[in-house]
């Protein structure tokens, strides 16, 4: 027990590893996104609506195997179609460094642009659940755009969307058991392997009773924030 609880471990830091990369780039690269969405250029507009239909109308896994793969087979076909043309091996190998990454690497990067995808809706429901008022209030007082953005507006909105935010969250700490369709070791790979290993499925639960720790660490965290903005109620 003991040994497979320290194999388990080693998962589970995986997977944090996991949760908090993605947590870390997915939330920043969120508010562009939901502020394209809403922008007045149509252009700009139609490209973030396509990124976001793409991203929340297919299956996480599928993109996960797309970001690792794709790289790979688009520097095969360019090497096989247009090594004639390009004759700098140079050049070859500066694609074949951006078109190549590691397995991990491929799970971060889609991790983040699903996850932003997500967040990007939350953020722009409630920003423009803000009344109007409050822009024209903050205007008529002297703020700048980016002033009544920032100190007005962006601290009610992080409020509103706490909740939604949390279920988020929480989804991505289970979600990081997808992690293994692409041979990244986390906490549900290890379980899997201690299961085929030692002819049990104590792992399995084992590795249940890791998520649900996690998340009752997401639920605490977010309530006890969501608390402390209540003077915005």
């Amino acid at each position: 027990m003991l040994r497979m609880i320290g194999v388990m471990l080693t998962g589970a830091g995986v997977s944090l590893e996991v949760f908090f990369l993605t947590l870390l780039f997915s939330l920043p690269l969120a508010l562009p996104v939901a502020l394209g969405r809403m922008s007045g250029n149509f252009a700009l507009r139609g490209i973030i609506g396509f990124y976001l239909l793409i991203m929340r109308g297919t299956p996480l896994i599928l993109q996960l195997i797309f970001i690792y793969f794709a790289p790979k087979y688009l520097y095969t076909f360019l090497n096989d179609s247009f090594s004639g043309l390009v004759r700098s091996r140079g050049f070859w190998d500066t694609a074949r460094f951006f078109l190549s990454y590691n397995r991990f690497t491929a799970v971060i990067i889609a991790f983040v642009l699903n996850y932003a995808a997500y967040f990007a809706e939350i953020y722009r429901g409630g920003i423009e659940s803000i009344p109007r008022g409050q822009y024209e209030a903050a205007k008529v007082l002297g703020f700048t755009r980016s002033q009544t953005f920032f100190r007005v507006i962006m601290p009610q909105v992080i409020k509103r969307i706490l909740p939604a935010t949390g279920n988020e969250v929480i989804t991505l700490v289970k979600d990081t058991a997808l992690a293994q369709v692409i041979g990244v070791a986390e906490l549900f790979h290890a379980a899997q392997n201690a299961a085929a290993r030692e002819f049990s499925t104590m792992p399995i639960f084992v590795a249940g009773l890791f998520y649900l720790i996690m998340n009752w660490a997401v639920s605490v965290a977010f309530a006890r924030y969501e608390k402390k903005l209540s003077y915005y109620s």
